[in-house]
């Protein structure tokens, strides 16, 4: 028998503390790539799902549930109140937040991510079955609504722990790539929901808005389970393995972490102010307004959509290996810079309402976006010691999120409404770049007294049930 079948013997039977520590460097190499491989996979694989369920409602929000949910009212309000249950969503957020925040740092990162995908999965599922307006009147959107908070609770807990699982798993000299991938599951969620919503247009035709947009809802249900298989095999990190080991779980971590580092928070959440209304901006008002304005099909933004969520796939993660290189804080504010350089710019070549100007701009705006897409999860998981990382980076993101992304496609058709001119747009995203410079300034690693490379922290990465 060789010796790593031996060391994966008495791994599995918890005998690793009977193993000198030079058995233990020959062999957790191969052990820590595995875990590594796991870990990445299920992280991302439940990002994927989770905004596949996201970006399919609010590509639903500006294209179908004003007419299905909101018939009565003028376009402007049926908009409005589309977008309105968007907002309650990330509204949602900050419970969600402060739920499996606070199991993710008492109970472990990969138990709170099974639960959030049950979440999502489920509520997205009974979307695709809901009544419309002309069935049950007034409960029909009252059902969408609750589904939809649902849904944000779910969020709320999910993009915290997934960015924590696969950075925690990673290698410690690569935390902006091995955080940056999940992230880039975004992108591909984009890219699952743009795609079915526009095949969906495509084959059902003039049913689409009758049955046919229910058909990318209920495949939601396929995907959870998939993604539930997937994370159940995960093992749970090294980091968070070292804090039960030492004794340091945190009894309530939301109270400790409003309690020691409020600023954190606070300057996480304005970090992603300059990342979230950009994004708001491109992928989800730019759809309803350039096919409302515009003679332009929904089929054809959609498409751009997809196309850009594409192009996310690769650059997220290229953007997060360049943080590494480049340094973290750094990248990110370079990408708040390109933001406000480019806005202006955008707006004025949508303004030029010919479809293929607007196409270019866009996957601009997609780049500059990236920048701080790649660099922000770690940016955000180091701003946090391990035993409280959970909590403070889900409630600095998912709090910020009700101001950034909740209620940004409302400002954005209130600004236009009130001021009857794009640019005004263009001052918000300004003002949210100002704000996330101000933010990122500011904010702090407090990462390195948590993630070693002690002989101690070595043998605790090891002590974890590798059929868990």
């Amino acid at each position: 028998m060789s010796t790593d079948t031996k060391f994966i013997l008495k791994y599995e039977h918890g005998g690793v503390r009977n193993l000198s520590y030079e058995t233990l460097q020959d062999n957790s190499g191969k052990l820590q790539k595995e875990m590594s491989r796991k870990a990445l996979l299920g992280s991302t694989v439940g990002t994927i799902i989770e905004w596949y369920d996201f970006f399919l409602y609010a590509t639903a929000s500006a294209l179908i549930f004003p007419k299905l949910f909101f018939p009565t009212t003028d376009p402007y309000m049926a908009t409005i109140l589309s977008f309105a249950t968007l907002a309650t969503g990330f509204l949602a957020r900050p419970l969600g937040a402060a739920i499996f925040g606070h199991f993710g740092d008492r109970i472990g990162r990969k138990n709170a991510l099974v639960i959030t995908l049950w979440i999502i999965g489920i509520s997205s599922t009974l979307i695709g079955l809901l009544p419309t307006y002309n069935t049950v009147a007034i409960w029909a959107p009252i059902m969408l609504i609750t589904l939809r908070i649902l849904q944000g609770i779910g969020v709320g807990g999910e993009w915290a722990g997934a960015i924590l699982l696969s950075m925690e798993w990673g290698n410690r000299k690569k935390k902006g790539f091995s955080a940056s991938i999940p992230n880039a599951g975004v992108g591909a969620g984009m890219l699952l929901s743009s795609g079915a919503v526009g095949l969906c247009i495509s084959l059902t035709g003039d049913s689409f808005y009758v049955w046919g947009w229910r058909i990318p809802f209920l495949i939601s249900f396929i995907l959870l389970i998939a993604g539930v298989i997937i994370r159940k095999r995960i093992t749970e990190t090294p980091s968070f393995q070292r804090v039960t080991e030492g004794n340091q779980v945190a009894k309530t971590p939301i109270l400790e972490v409003l309690k020691h580092y409020p600023k954190q928070i606070l300057f996480v959440g304005m970090a992603k102010f300059s990342e979230h209304i950009p994004n708001s901006v491109f992928s989800i008002f730019m759809i309803s307004y350039v096919t409302g304005s515009f003679s332009i099909s929904p089929s054809y933004m959609v498409n751009l959509n997809t196309f850009t969520s594409f192009l996310m796939c690769f650059t997220i993660p290229f953007f997060g290996y360049l943080s590494d290189k480049v340094g973290i804080k750094r990248l990110y504010m370079t990408g708040i810079i390109a933001n406000l350089i480019w806005v202006f710019p955008y707006i004025a070549f949508i303004n030029t309402k010919a479809p293929i100007i607007i196409a270019i701009a866009t996957i601009i705006f997609v780049f500059t976006h990236n920048v701080q897409a790649g660099a922000q999860p770690a940016l955000v998981a180091q701003a946090f010691p391990a035993r409280l990382r959970y909590s403070g980076a889900a409630l600095g993101t998912q709090v910020a999120s009700v101001f950034a992304g909740g209620i940004a496609p409302m400002v954005c058709a209130y600004l236009i409404h009130s001021t009857g001119t794009l640019y005004s747009i263009g001052v918000y995203v300004a003002v949210a770049a100002i704000i996330g410079s101000i933010g990122t300034a500011f904010l702090k690693n407090l990462s390195s007294n948590s993630v070693t490379n002690t002989k101690e922290d070595h043998l605790g990465s090891l002590n974890t049930n590798v059929n868990s």
